[in-house]
């Protein structure tokens, strides 16, 4: 089998020719800056498309997560329960401001954040006021229950949508679950501005207070008056004139990344192994990335440290490592799974919570006293397949028999 001539990418952006218009448009009008007919436009048709009823278009998804941080009212020294299997920027916005993430543990149905360990969490740390909810490679956790047991306990919560823009929960779109909410445009998500973010809330109090905050806090005066710390976290217009072009292709795009998954549920039939899940009654993911995982028994050795993984290859058998490895050699990229953020240095002496109660995990997935670590497991036998919408089915085809190779 030859490598792929061109390179077949993770998620890498699609253009479509009107985001061209919309950046010229600012151009020849010379709103260049953090004002303009785009980032209006983008704040109204997002606030429509999701169903909120404001829309704050910011530099990125992050500075969304920041201020709705302080729109919860963290506080230094502050606890806040957070979902573990995630990228960090979920997580670095609480301690911006001075707060303590505990990481709650992963369930299998979903790859989301346990609603049982969850509960568990609030029983150790009944004093917690808000929760910040993560939906997994653009699959919805299981929403209902995160939102009852928060308000059970008049908890925050804050939704961390920048993955799941799109996709939906008892035909509720993500991104409007939470009393704050955010979304990401980075370059490789399912509507990208090369960069760009969006915080989503139904109170106007908390849109007009996040969009003050966003521009350096500036007061109603005829100078420059600051009563209060603010950022520089507002979208520029050029970049709001990518994402107004990207918006119309959204359904497009969820089709697409759709027939990915379900060709790769289909192509990898017979192999031990399994497709990132989803809650098929009540929820439709915009499957923004393709995940499989290996079954326990199929897995060969591997052993991974902070910066380097090594495996023993085994007839029959496979494991992340190899298969990423086989990717890379013939010019396609995968990634690993997000790393739990209970297993990272900068956070590994944060709380941490399973269904079973509070632990620090062990290297073989296991909790001292018990129970299952189960975002540790999915991360061992867990990875991200090439999911790019140009990518042909050929190449597809190409890299499901790259991925049969390895077993």
């Amino acid at each position: 089998m030859e490598a792929f001539k061109n390179k077949v990418w993770l998620s890498s952006p699609t253009m479509h020719g009107e985001e061209l218009k919309y950046m010229t448009e600012a151009y020849e009008t010379n709103w260049m800056s953090t004002v303009g007919a785009n980032i209006n436009e983008v704040e109204r048709i997002t606030a429509e498309k999701i169903g909120c009823k404001y829309a704050v278009a910011l530099s990125a998804g992050t500075a969304a997560l920041h201020l709705c941080m302080k729109l919860a009212g963290i506080k230094p020294g502050d606890k806040v329960f957070c979902t573990d299997m995630t990228f960090d920027a979920t997580v670095n916005p609480i301690v911006y401001e001075g707060g303590v993430p505990v990481f709650i543990d992963t369930e299998y149905d979903t790859w989301n954040m346990d609603p049982v360990a969850l509960e568990k969490a609030f029983e150790l740390y009944p004093e917690v006021k808000a929760v910040v909810v993560a939906n997994l490679y653009g699959t919805p956790g299981k929403m209902d229950e995160i939102a009852e047991i928060c308000k059970k306990h008049n908890a925050v919560m804050i939704e961390d949508a920048a993955e799941s823009f799109g996709a939906t929960y008892k035909g509720r779109e993500t991104g409007t679950f939470g009393t704050y909410n955010a979304i990401s445009f980075n370059g490789n998500k399912i509507i990208t501005g090369s960069s760009g973010g969006m915080l989503l809330t139904d109170s106007k109090e908390a849109a007009e207070k996040a969009r003050k905050w966003s521009t350096q806090s500036r007061e109603n005066a005829p100078w420059y008056q600051h009563e209060e710390l603010g950022y520089n976290y507002r979208m520029s217009n050029v970049i709001a004139g990518v994402v107004r072009g990207q918006l119309p292709y959204l359904e497009e795009h969820i089709r697409l990344k759709k027939e990915i998954y379900q060709r790769y549920k289909e192509g990898l039939k017979g192999l031990p192994v399994s497709m990132n899940p989803y809650d098929e009654e009540n929820s439709e993911p915009n499957f923004w990335l393709s995940c499989l995982i290996i079954n326990k028994e199929a897995m060969c050795k591997q052993v991974r440290s902070d910066n380097d993984a090594c495996y023993i290859t085994e007839p029959g058998k496979s494991c992340p490592t190899e298969i990423l490895e086989t990717l890379a050699k013939y010019n396609a990229e995968g990634r690993p799974i997000w790393k739990p953020m209970h297993m990272q240095p900068i956070y590994r002496m944060n709380g941490f919570v399973t269904r079973e109660g509070s632990g620090r995990a062990k290297t073989n997935a296991y909790i001292a006293g018990g129970g299952i670590d189960v975002g540790m497991d999915i991360f061992d036998r867990g990875l991200c397949l090439p999911s790019d919408i140009k990518m042909t089915a050929e190449e597809q085809t190409k890299v499901i028999e790259i991925i049969k190779s390895c077993f």
